[in-house]
């Protein structure tokens, strides 16, 4: 017996040790542990963190919960500014490595020294642009470089840092931690940024002055009670409260200039602002915004778009407000709350979101290169009354009679008039959301009907006096002309072109271009320039340069008249001088090629934007540079690829055949019609 088991332990084998268990509670290290980076709490309040997890020494005295959160990856640094001339030859190289601009093209002109040609190639309807290991959608126009080439392209803000401090971060950053932090859940109490009670009404003043005329989301009666209650007990605020008010200190500071906030808030301008746009996106973290069904969230969430729409890439409002356009969907703003049985409050505030979000969709669309998210055929929503505040109690449910004459609503409704006109002279709409139109005389007709209907219900009632009626009148008066020189642009494409019709063109021009100054020379919509400052009509200069490069176009003595008004547009868009853009780049080699070709009577010495121009082409430019240089643009602006590539995100997408493609144009907000979007 003691044989056999003897045996049977000789043939036993060693069994290896079970593996631990991966289960939560054996997954923490121990206490002295340490993390990498610091942890949410000490990066908020910009202390020294001992890493020691699992909560650091901070978090254990002030007795919260610590939370560590790995930091976003560094973004990577552009390189250095590259001259001018070796941002399009590199263009043109990616060009043509894609297949997108042939040889022959490339080879038309020729320079000297530091001199390269300016080419773009005629964009496809819809192009598909590849970049090394990369693909683009592209609808009606070309993005070069995977956003590089971007008309509205946004320089990269060199406040790259270490660690988690969002507020220090570019807006980028600060969007995807608003988007990734309701995902994670990464909550923070807010109180310590709601401003006094004094401040809070000193910025609620500046918003219902400077923000809500141009945009009518809110119910002010309503609202004003909730911001006096949370300025005075921030601790009662409810999370959509605080999106809301959050939102309105940011808007009013954003419509105020540096020395506005200095004078009232005793701040200057970018640190407030810096301080209320953390605030808003940890209110919608706070919120779940992306979970949520609430009309305030959405509300707070469209305003804070309507002002990030010149602060960020087009690239990423353009997915920014596609978020926007989803919660709309959910929570069913694109069929009319009337046939649902809601009060005529829901109703009206419903209306009145919605048609803020499709002028933003638009508008997200056009500069991205993308067609609409929303087509005319996919919402049957119904434009708001013509009434005003006073007239909307919440809980009523009959619906207040409409007022004959002018409203608080008149700016928004005008524009809505004009998105009317747009779905009325569309013939078809692809998948994308791109709408083309009918043949140019029916559209002269439509302009006047639709001009007719505008003075008939608006303008007739308009008090020059009043701002906000002087900014409707002069919107839809360059809207409708904006309207008429797209539609006759074409003709200045033609080798055919009389000289009258020339001169037919350069009139309407400059009438947008007169319009345009009134506003900026206007000291009454000095607080509208939030707004204002991102006006303005390309093609309505473009047409006016062009005309100036043709001898007889205009008169000796029309000359300086005519170099007046492209001095006022450089004057009221510094950064168009600076030729940040491609867009940019283009007009101004147009410009410098009209200076050389038709200066003023006074032209010496140069003026300051001219003097800018030459020194962006290099210090060699001299006057046989300008010719040699601008033979090329001249090339392409007469075949017509340069409106197509460059100014399609201006609404205008101009073609030399009958149909008339405005696809890109944003006709349901005068924000784009009388000055395009202009991204600074």
């Amino acid at each position: 017996m003691m044989s056999e088991n003897s045996t049977a332990a000789s043939r036993l084998v060693p069994i290896a040790p079970a593996p631990k268990s991966n289960g939560p509670e054996e997954q923490e290290p121990d206490a002295d542990a340490t993390k990498p980076f610091n942890c949410q709490l000490c990066v908020r309040k910009k202390i020294k963190c001992d890493r020691t997890y699992p909560a650091c020494s901070s978090c254990r005295k002030a007795k919260v919960q610590c939370v560590y959160q790995a930091p976003l990856p560094r973004k990577r640094k552009r390189p250095p500014l590259e001259n001018v001339y070796d941002r399009l030859a590199r263009y043109e190289r990616i060009l043509k490595e894609n297949n997108l601009l042939s040889r022959e093209t490339a080879d038309v002109s020729t320079g000297t020294g530091n001199e390269t040609p300016f080419h773009t190639a005629a964009s496809s309807p819809a192009a598909d642009v590849q970049p090394v290991s990369k693909s683009r959608y592209i609808d009606n126009v070309l993005l070069l470089n995977d956003g590089e080439g971007d008309l509205c392209e946004v320089p990269d803000p060199a406040q790259e840092t270490d660690g988690h401090d969002f507020e220090a971060h570019p807006l980028s950053s600060l969007m995807a931690y608003a988007v990734s932090g309701t995902i994670s859940g990464s909550t923070h109490s807010l109180l310590e940024y709601h401003p006094s009670h004094e401040e809070a009404m000193k910025l609620w003043s500046a918003y219902v002055q400077n923000v809500e005329p141009l945009c009518k989301l809110i119910h002010i009666p309503t609202i004003a009670n909730t911001v006096n209650a949370v300025s005075r007990q921030p601790t009662t605020a409810s999370k959509s409260d605080e999106c809301l008010v959050f939102v309105i200190y940011y808007f009013a500071v954003f419509s105020m200039s540096d020395s506005e906030c200095l004078q009232d808030l005793n701040q200057s301008r970018e640190p407030l602002m810096s301080k209320y746009r953390y605030a808003v996106c940890q209110a919608l973290i706070n919120a779940a915004w992306l979970k949520s069904a609430s009309i305030q969230i959405l509300q707070a969430y469209t305003l804070f778009l309507i002002a990030l729409r010149t602060q960020v890439d087009p690239n990423t409002f353009w997915i920014l407000t596609g978020i926007a356009v989803r919660l709309a969907q959910r929570i069913g703003l694109q069929r009319d709350g009337e046939a649902s049985g809601l009060s005529s409050f829901e109703v009206q505030m419903r209306r009145r979101l919605f048609w803020q979000l499709l002028p933003l969709d638009s508008f997200a669309s056009q500069v991205s290169g993308i067609g609409i998210s929303m087509p005319p055929d996919a919402w049957d929503t119904k434009r708001p009354l013509n009434i005003n505040d006073s007239q909307l109690f919440p809980g009523t449910s009959t619906q207040p009679g409409e007022h004959k004459g002018a409203t608080e609503m008149i700016f928004c409704l005008s524009r809505l008039e004009i998105h009317n006109f747009y779905t009325r002279a569309s013939v078809k709409s692809n998948g994308g959301g791109t709408v083309q139109f009918k043949d140019a005389e029916e559209i002269e007709r439509m302009i006047d009907q639709v001009e007719d209907d505008l003075e008939r219900r608006f303008i007739r009632y308009c008090d020059i006096l009043n701002p906000l009626h002087f900014l409707t009148s002069g919107m839809v008066r360059s809207a409708t002309n904006a309207v008429r020189l797209r539609a006759r642009m074409p003709l200045l494409l033609k080798e055919t072109t009389t000289l009258a019709e020339r001169k037919d063109l350069c009139t309407l021009a400059e009438k947008i271009l007169d319009t345009h100054t009134a506003i900026y020379s206007n000291p009454s919509l000095k607080k509208f320039q939030w707004h204002t400052q991102t006006f303005f009509i390309w093609d309505a200069l473009i047409c006016i340069l062009r005309c100036l490069t043709v001898p007889g176009v205009y008169l000796p003595s029309e000359l300086d008249a005519a170099w007046n008004k492209v001095a006022g547009v450089y004057s009221n868009h510094g950064d168009l001088a600076e030729g940040r853009r491609t867009l940019h780049i283009t007009i101004g080699y147009l410009t410098i090629k009209a200076w050389v070709a038709n200066p003023p009577s006074n032209s010496t010495p140069e003026p300051g934007y001219i003097s800018s121009l030459r020194a962006q082409r290099g210090p060699g430019a001299n006057r046989q540079q300008d010719l040699n240089t601008t033979a090329t643009i001249n090339t392409a602006l007469d075949s017509g690829s340069i409106y197509d590539d460059f100014l399609a995100f201006d609404g205008m997408d101009l073609h030399t055949g009958t149909e008339i493609d405005f696809s890109s144009l944003d006709w349901m907000s005068l924000d784009q019609l009388p000055s395009g979007g202009d991204c600074a």
